[in-house]
């Protein structure tokens, strides 16, 4: 696998996923050249992610109407390893890299049916004030929560 700049060792890297979120790749998700399109990738991170804030309890939270925060993205990375192809089963892992004050990078690979990894990326998450826009803080709570 080529250098991904993210990913020291990858072996130790793909260690620390445990949580992800099953996808069978749909019809409409693959191009003229068929294979999965590359904006793909990123819905697929997306409903990882949001898998994850789920069962962590956290879009419940920002989704309510007396919610005084949100989550935004600040950045997406994808490292394309391997084509998908239609029909495929994959489990999309997610897993938090680090947390910041009110930052968190989350980290992302996508296996096939075989256990190899597919797709690698990671994103930059903001949770902001919905008022000002600006970064709010993690609640000690929830960085415990996320770094499990």
């Amino acid at each position: 696998m080529k250098r991904i700049s993210y990913i020291e060792d990858f072996e130790r890297w793909e260690s620390g996923f445990s949580f992800y979120n099953p996808v069978k790749v749909r019809f409409g998700e693959v191009d003229m050249f068929g294979h999965v399109n590359n904006v793909v990738a990123f819905t697929y991170f997306e409903e990882a992610r949001i898998a994850l804030f789920k069962e962590l309890g956290f879009m419940q939270e920002w989704t309510h109407g007396s919610s005084e925060t949100m989550i935004v993205v600040a950045d997406l990375q994808c490292n394309f390893i391997k084509q998908i192809y239609f029909d495929e089963q994959l489990k999309v892992y997610v897993k938090a890299g680090s947390v910041g004050n009110s930052s968190l990078d989350l980290h992302y690979m996508v296996k096939n049916a075989e256990g190899e990894a597919c797709l690698v990326g990671r994103g930059m998450m903001v949770q902001a004030s919905k008022k000002t826009g600006k970064g709010e803080p993690w609640p000690e709570e929830w960085k415990k929560k996320l770094l499990q």
